[in-house]
């Protein structure tokens, strides 16, 4: 049972770490960059970073995350170990809601609105979509960014809690 709790419990916060540097390189140096882009490329580039990012190697950090940290809340409460429990279940459900929930809602809608745009010609027109399109998707992207950092902390604080008691 305890190398059940420490193999959920590590996948966990590894995949709640993956997903955090995942939404934070966006904010650090992808939009950055593509703002800086001239907008046809800025948009041509965002179409097909979308396009490629639904991949087996994305999967598991987005879709996984939430249900590696709640099996570990429920694997740490079936080990009577309560003090651990709090920690994991709260980073599922902050997750569940604030980050992966929040992109299906938010982020992906505007990936799909962007994916069906012909680059147009016009230099101008194509500046007015990328204006409309970066700086609204940014700050939904800092708020999910945001909101894994804080399951990852507190992912990070439920391994503290369980701790040496699974030595």
């Amino acid at each position: 049972m305890h190398s059940l709790l420490r193999l959920s419990a590590f996948s966990g916060l590894i995949l709640s770490g993956a997903i955090f540097g995942f939404f934070y390189a966006w904010i650090c140096s992808t939009m950055w960059g593509l703002d800086a882009a001239d907008p046809k490329v800025a948009i041509a580039a965002m179409q097909a970073m979308n396009a490629s990012v639904r991949n087996a190697v994305f999967a598991p950090a987005f879709f996984g995350t939430p249900f590696a940290l709640l099996l570990t809340a429920g694997l740490a409460l079936w080990a009577g170990r309560r003090d651990a429990v709090w920690p994991f279940a709260a980073a599922g459900v902050v997750y569940l809601f604030g980050a992966m929930l929040l992109t299906m809602l938010v982020n992906v809608p505007m990936n799909e609105a962007l994916a069906l745009l012909e680059i147009p010609a016009d230099p101008g027109e194509a500046a007015r979509i990328w204006a409309d399109y970066s700086p609204r998707w940014q700050v939904w992207n800092q708020t999910r960014t945001l909101v894994s950092g804080i399951t990852l902390c507190l992912a990070g604080y439920g391994m503290m809690r369980l701790g040496r008691g699974l030595a």
